[in-house]
């Protein structure tokens, strides 16, 4: 039997997808990455912890991603396409501004993996990045035998569900439909963007093929506090106008 595919329709004014990130530079690819669709699932399935079955489960299994800008019109041709948005940096300081000999504000400050104070004093600095008004179809290959909780979670999460960090909080209805093939999606993703006046921007495709490939680190085998990830390969491919 054939694995179904679903439609998830990511749209929101910040996004953010980590692929490289450490603790003082969070940053985004400029497309989601499997191990964030694979969290939002969970998320949605309120599945904590390792989950390595279910992971394992996904890995071999297939993730397209297309990418939306707005479109305007001109003079010389009906719709182009309007610049993407540039990325945001937020900058955070970690820690600071806390008693230290207040017991409860004590408990916010970082500390060594031992639970002493840091050198130097406990405040962190960081800077995260979001990409700003993105809207992303993707189609997913779910294992048959859990599409229908899948959806049925992805309509009713049993936690918040968010696009790539907590802060980033979807604007419309990820799950759009069940398809029997690929294509059937496609069509489908292609008649909301119109909708929304949105013109393809670029492609994501696993595997190679014509275009930018890539080796990505995003395909998790294992959640929870120790994370564990492989890799895969994917190849960009920019949209003709």
């Amino acid at each position: 039997m054939n694995n179904p595919y679903l439609l998830l329709w990511l749209e929101a004014p910040l996004q953010s997808w980590g692929h490289d990130s450490k603790f003082g530079r969070r940053d985004t690819l400029n497309f989601p990455t499997k191990s964030g669709i694979l969290g939002l699932i969970c998320s949605a399935l309120g599945a904590g912890g390792e989950q390595t079955e279910l992971l394992a489960e996904f890995a071999p299994l297939k993730q397209t991603v297309f990418s939306f800008v707005r479109a305007e019109k001109s003079s010389s041709d009906p719709l182009i396409k309007r610049e993407r948005e540039p990325l945001l940096r937020d900058f955070h300081m970690v820690g600071s501004g806390y008693d230290d000999k207040d017991p409860w504000a004590s408990l916010l400050i970082p500390k060594t993996s031992e639970g002493k104070k840091a050198v130097g004093g406990g405040a962190k600095m960081t800077y995260r990045y979001y990409l700003q008004d993105a809207a992303f179809a993707v189609l997913l290959e779910v294992p048959e035998t859990r599409a229908a909780l899948i959806i049925e979670a992805l309509k009713n999460p049993t936690w918040d569900v968010y696009l790539g960090r907590k802060n980033c909080v979807p604007t419309d209805f990820i799950y759009r439909d069940q398809f029997i093939n690929e294509y059937a999606g496609i069509e489908a993703a292609l008649v909301i963007a119109k909708q929304k006046n949105l013109l393809k921007d670029f492609s994501v495709l696993p595997g190679e093929h014509e275009g930018e490939l890539l080796t990505l680190m995003d395909v998790p085998i294992q959640f929870g506090e120790h994370k564990l990830y492989r890799d895969r390969q994917v190849t960009v491919v920019t949209a003709t106008q």
